[in-house]
């Protein structure tokens, strides 16, 4: 005990991290033991080497930490991959992965698991003196018939309290809102998406030129998700297949040299249609280590009217930005401005270091009121606007349902207002929440004509998968306007299509017009973009062919039918702050790929972009179905190390029962 005590006294640093209610619950048991007491007061040395043992004891055993692993099953005893593994009152968290397995580093002091899915209810598991952990979560029947009935058609009421304030609360223990008079609303089903006008087959005689923006949005993925674990297939309109394509990472060679990414091909037989070929185009981003990151100035612009009033959107909405706060830097600054009656600054801009003051901002908000969205936006550019930092990472980030409905309410007031705000040098990141009243129309109008990306967060792993793991593509632009242009070789193609990206689309005098905004690209962010063609040789080539007489005047080009190249890709970009684009062009030749010995990064692109087709009800997704998509994605899984590829093999097959029930929200 001597030695205890030496050890104790020759410690160059005090003791940290003790667990004081251990301490104090130590100290009870010897309060109530009369002989101890005894014993400690007439040994005063003996009592030194009992406090000095159990300070040393605790402390060494707080600075501890050790794995808990394990395995997250559903109802029906299959593993559940997607689920959420966090740490209580804590941004530690993982994925579980294609096994439904996880592995978490945790703590001495962390004392519970809380795990979490949509559909199912979330369960918190101790794990004092455990190292694995295997449970069964069982599905929330509740919160799903709500899901059902609030969001598609039947009417509930609910009873919201009134607007934001339009500054600081004095008494900063209160949320912030004031009171304003109880109304009642009835809740239907509002929710709005841009109607999809599928892109069809072009004469490549007629039409040689294809023109598109790039798209880095993935919201559409996440909420058809939120659709099919909900119960129902998603309305066609909500789905828009390149996003559905471009959720998932692929293993794309790195850029080098100057341009910021490069572009990526792949060619082979198209699955669902066999006299056909299948082009994938993709572009990889430079990748940015976060510390090398340019300073950031943020805005959140949060909504929090009435219609957030729900646990799947201002509570997930502050728990997701509350993991974002603890990435920023001393060198990042944070400002918050709200809206619902009114618009109002709560937060000043702030250093990223005082991330106790910015929490605090955070979570005390509550929802209630109108949505005075337009009023919002402007005060977010104009703070943005005032902290400009030069060179460095200039954005608001609006989090929100959509639901604007006072003030600046259509798509083309809101689309002006944003125009004017990008030519400022401010980006946009927009996050979408929620069910019932969903504004996808308005957010992803936002998005695309602020200099921005979207995404929809249908749960806080999907928060942690776009603000942590993805934090640099989602925050710090490495190119604007990014545009495609592919030239066919009339020799080879006979027609081609564009999967997805129908309202992406240029007319192709805009490529070289850098006037004309197009979408920007995130480092590390991957754009992937699929075509159908019909070569010359396929049996049904003339089927594609337009109708038109032969054009009289149009010139004769003996390279097109000596070259062995099928297509030209070009690519305009433009530097973050930069005016004038600069070029890109790679010749891509054809080949006869079997489709099976294609790179598993091209067979599960093919089915993600199936699956989309279907979901869509595509006028080209009639020669395959279900049962073969689901091969086609559980056969090119790959490297599937947080399980989102699996979780995608989930929802085909949820997608397929639901079809043969004919459960739909058309």
């Amino acid at each position: 005990m001597e030695f205890l005590i030496r050890v104790h006294l020759m410690r160059k640093q005090p003791l940290k991290l003790i667990d004081m209610k251990r301490f104090k619950n130590l100290f009870i048991s010897i309060a109530n033991d009369s002989r101890l007491c005894n014993w400690l007061t007439n040994h005063f040395f003996g009592a030194m080497v009992l406090f000095s043992f159990v300070l040393i004891s605790v402390s060494i055993n707080a600075q501890t930490s050790r794995t808990i692993a394990g395995i997250v099953y559903d109802e029906s005893k299959q593993p559940l991959p997607g689920a959420c593994v966090m740490v209580e009152k804590s941004s530690n968290g993982k994925i579980t992965d294609m096994d439904g397995k996880f592995s978490i580093r945790v703590s001495s002091t962390d004392k519970t698991l809380v795990f979490t899915f949509i559909g199912y209810l979330a369960q918190k598991v101790s794990i004092w003196q455990k190292d694995s952990v295997i449970i069964e979560l069982q599905p929330d029947a509740q919160n799903m018939e709500e899901v059902v009935v609030v969001g598609y058609g039947t009417q509930r009421k609910s009873c919201l309290t009134g607007a934001i304030s339009s500054g600081m609360p004095t008494d900063k223990s209160k949320p912030y809102y004031a009171s304003a008079p109880k109304y009642e609303r009835e809740d239907f089903n509002t929710e709005s998406y841009t109607k999809n006008n599928e892109n069809g087959f072009k004469d490549v005689q007629s039409q040689a030129l294809s023109t598109f923006s790039i798209d880095v949005d993935r919201a559409s993925y996440t909420n058809v998700r939120r659709f099919l674990n909900g119960g129902q297939l998603p309305p066609p309109d909500a789905v828009r297949v390149e996003e559905m394509i471009n959720y998932f990472a692929y293993d794309y060679q790195n850029p080098v040299g100057d341009d910021p990414f490069v572009v990526n091909h792949e060619m082979a037989v198209c699955p669902w249609a066999p006299e056909h070929r299948l082009l994938k185009i993709a572009l990889k981003g430079k990748e940015i280590e976060k510390e090398n990151l340019p300073a950031s100035n943020l805005v959140f612009l949060i909504d929090v009217s009435g219609s957030m009033n729900s646990a799947n959107k201002l509570p997930l909405l502050k728990a997701s930005l509350n993991l974002l706060v603890n990435q920023l830097r001393p060198n990042d600054r944070v400002a918050m401005v709200v809206y619902a009656g009114a618009a109002g600054v709560v937060l000043e801009p702030t250093s990223g270091n005082q991330r106790t003051k910015i929490l605090d901002a955070l979570n005390r908000l509550e929802a209630g009121g109108s949505t005075a969205g337009g009023a919002g936006l402007k005060l977010a550019y104009k703070l943005a606007s005032d902290s400009f930092i030069k060179g460095g990472n200039n954005r608001i980030i609006l989090a929100t349902d959509g639901d604007f409905n006072v003030g600046a309410s259509s798509d083309g007031d809101m689309q002006r207002m944003v125009e004017d705000g990008r030519d400022s040098g401010v980006f946009m990141t927009v996050l979408g929440f929620g069910m019932g009243n969903y504004k996808d129309s308005k957010l992803e109008t936002i998005a695309n004509k602020g200099n921005g990306n979207y995404g929809y967060i249908d749960n806080l792993q999907e928060a942690q998968k776009m603000l942590i793991s993805e934090f640099g593509g989602t925050l710090f632009t490495i190119a604007k306007d990014v545009k495609f242009q592919l030239e066919f070789n009339p020799a080879k193609v006979a027609a081609y299509r564009l999967i997805g990206y129908e309202n992406r689309l240029l007319n192709n005098e805009d490529f070289n017009d850098d006037k004309k905004d197009a979408g920007e690209m995130g480092a590390g962010h991957v754009v992937t973009a699929l075509y159908e063609l019909v070569p010359v040789t396929a049996r049904d080539a003339k089927k594609y062919l337009g109708k038109t007489d032969n054009l009289k005047y149009q010139s004769k080009n003996d390279i097109s039918s000596n070259s062995q190249e099928w297509l030209t890709c070009k690519l305009r970009y433009k530097e973050p702050s930069g005016s004038k684009s600069k070029l890109m062009e790679i010749p891509v030749l054809g080949n006869d790929q079997r489709f099976a010995d294609a790179s598993s990064d091209f067979r599960f692109a093919s089915s993600v972009a199936a699956f989309g087709m279907k979901l869509s009800n595509s006028a080209y997704a009639s020669a395959i179905d279900y049962s073969e998509i689901s091969k086609m994605a559980n056969a090119s899984r790959g490297n599937d190390e947080d399980g989102y590829r699996a979780e995608l093999c989930r929802l085909v097959k949820i997608a397929a029962d639901l079809s043969r029930t004919g459960i739909s929200t058309d």
